[in-house]
């Protein structure tokens, strides 16, 4: 995964963006970029090519993938479900999850600490 390394995510505070702009997509590749880190949680914008993807993994936080643009394949403890653009996912703590692209993506991931 690349991080765009530009600004820090200190720099977006107080002003509207446009979450499309914030990570472009890059051939064969997931990108991402940090928005928002803080110890509660984190807010991170990732942009997957088609075909990529994010390995079955767990992680200690509750988390909601908003889909940005295009759709996902996202799998929750065994079972496969498809989001699209406007769309959200709620994935709760310790449980198991993947993303893949079948086709390009952008989305917006708010971890919280559980």
């Amino acid at each position: 995964m690349n991080q765009d390394a530009k600004e820090s995510p200190n720099d977006l505070f107080a002003q509207a963006l446009s979450s499309a702009g914030l990570v472009d997509y890059q051939s064969g590749s997931v990108v991402s970029r940090t928005i928002l880190k803080k110890g509660t949680g984190n807010v991170t914008l990732f942009a997957f090519d088609a075909g990529e993807e994010l390995s079955e993994h767990t992680a200690p936080f509750d988390a909601l993938v908003f889909i940005l643009d295009g759709r996902a394949e996202i799998t929750i403890a065994g079972e496969t479900l498809t989001a699209a653009a406007g769309e959200f996912v709620i994935m709760p703590a310790d449980s198991p999850h993947a993303l893949r692209a079948n086709e390009r993506f952008k989305m917006a991931l708010v971890m919280i600490r559980s």
